[in-house]
């Protein structure tokens, strides 16, 4: 299974560009991050700037696995259920599951690996740029080099192959156990398992932000990752509360989009899963880059209003928080466009059986856009609340009990919405639009 593996990679490789862009992009960010640790343990870096560097690499390095799995994840679910009339060929024609498995899982390592090994020079690169970043602003020695050792290099290795694997394996098993008519029902208590946990985690490190005192240095740690946690927490469950918002709003959209509204909430009712997976980018996106810039925000504000000189370590706790919102920014569009363009590219027989059938042109596009704003909806509105839950009680402790809500949030929550909506509907309109190019009687014959 392994060498059909690699012939299928080899006569089709735009199936698996986007694993390759997400797995690249992701061991760049995870070796780029992790060379500090390379850098801080090198001879000559006082104990100050190691301490700076260690602490860069140990935070991102958390996130970066988060990103890389569920960037992969997503890609990797999209390339299975676009496979599964080939998948399911090869398990009536005497393939085992485990078989197949072995046949997925090891065109996901090969991709990584490949994306990995690219990852390697802009990572050298983006490595040098951060040191850059962290001695322009006096927190790191102008003595220190940049060094690119066997920490970045293995861990961007081990990480990205480790999470293509696992997202590999998770999505063809939901795929064989849909084939024997079990319906992934192991995955879904694990599933709701993981949930749980990182939402009860999440709470709990929100709910510390009232141990510390409002000047201590690390409040804030504890409720961004604990928004960052929600934020996940409803990234997992997002089929369930797609699901449940569709059931809201079916009249709605049938009265306010007419045709486009009632072909929408039809055709995402039976998809909620493939959803999904755009449902999770958008999530991370809205409540991590929210939280963190408010809370910033008002970090920032607090401490002008004190009349004190900001510390070494609160500008290397807001250079952090300002990188990392960057890196998540740029990853997860990035991750939203790739996973969007997969998803709606592969709908070109949809679209011209929808033709076919009646649909204009402009219903098929403005069925499209609706499905776009009511995911950007559902992202938006469930990343708010993962924010809202780790700004409010930061904000009451930093200001003594003067405020709640903070006015930063608002101006912060406008630009996060807007690049999220931006990226979500021009990606998959444009897309569609280019897939209907072709005639809808030659994209079904083709498709079919």
């Amino acid at each position: 299974m392994l060498s059909l593996a690699m012939r299928s990679i080899r006569q089709r490789p735009g199936r698996f560009l986007a694993t390759l862009l997400s797995a690249f992009l992701g061991a760049a960010i995870i070796m780029t991050f992790n060379s500090m640790h390379d850098t801080a343990a090198a001879a000559g870096v006082d104990d100050v700037s190691a301490e700076t560097l260690t602490l860069t690499a140990s935070v991102v390095g958390g996130y970066g696995t988060l990103l890389v799995f569920f960037a992969i994840a997503s890609t990797l679910t999209v390339n299975v259920r676009q496979r599964e009339q080939e998948l399911l060929l090869l398990r009536n024609t005497g393939a085992t599951p485990a078989q197949i498995k072995r046949m997925v899982v090891g065109e996901a390592v090969a991709v990584a690996l490949a994306g990995a090994l690219l990852a390697i020079g802009p990572a050298m690169l983006g490595g040098q740029a951060l040191l850059q970043v962290f001695k322009d602003t006096g927190q790191v020695a102008e003595s220190v080099d940049h060094t690119f050792g066997t920490a970045a290099l293995m861990s961007g290795i081990d990480i990205t192959l480790l999470a293509a694997v696992g997202a590999a394996f998770l999505a063809v098993r939901r795929a064989t156990r849909a084939f024997s008519g079990r319906g992934g029902q192991v995955l879904g208590r694990w599933r709701v398992f993981s949930g749980k946990a990182a939402l009860g985690l999440g709470a709990v490190l929100v709910l510390s932000a009232f141990v510390f005192d409002p000047t201590d240095e690390a409040l804030m740690a504890g409720p961004a990752y604990g928004a960052i946690l929600i934020a996940v927490g409803c990234a997992v469950f997002s089929p369930r509360l797609l699901r449940a918002l569709l059931d809201a709003l079916d009249g709605a959209l049938s009265s306010l989009a007419g045709a486009s509204g009632y072909l929408t909430v039809r055709t995402m009712r039976p998809r909620v899963e493939q959803y999904s997976g755009i449902l999770m980018p958008l999530i991370l996106f809205t409540g991590m880059a929210t939280a963190t810039l408010t809370m910033q925000s008002v970090e920032n504000d607090e401490i002008k209003a004190s009349g004190l000189a900001k510390t070494v370590d609160a500008k290397n706790l807001e250079t952090l928080n300002l990188t990392v919102v960057g890196i998540i920014v740029a990853f997860c569009c990035v991750m939203l466009i790739n996973t969007l363009y997969a998803a709606t590219s592969y709908r070109s027989r949809e679209f011209g059986q929808q033709r076919l059938a009646g649909a204009t042109p402009g219903q098929v596009l403005g069925t499209v856009a609706t499905e776009s704003a009511v995911l950007t909806a559902a992202g938006v509105f469930f990343g708010t609340l993962a924010a809202l839950a780790g700004t409010l009680p930061f904000t009451y402790v930093r200001t003594d009990g003067a405020t709640l809500l903070p006015d930063q949030f608002t101006g912060v929550w406008f630009a996060v919405v807007a690049v999220a909506a931006v990226v979500t509907l021009v990606t998959s309109v444009g897309t569609a639009r280019k897939v209907m190019r072709t005639p809808a009687v030659e994209t079904v014959a083709l498709a079919a």
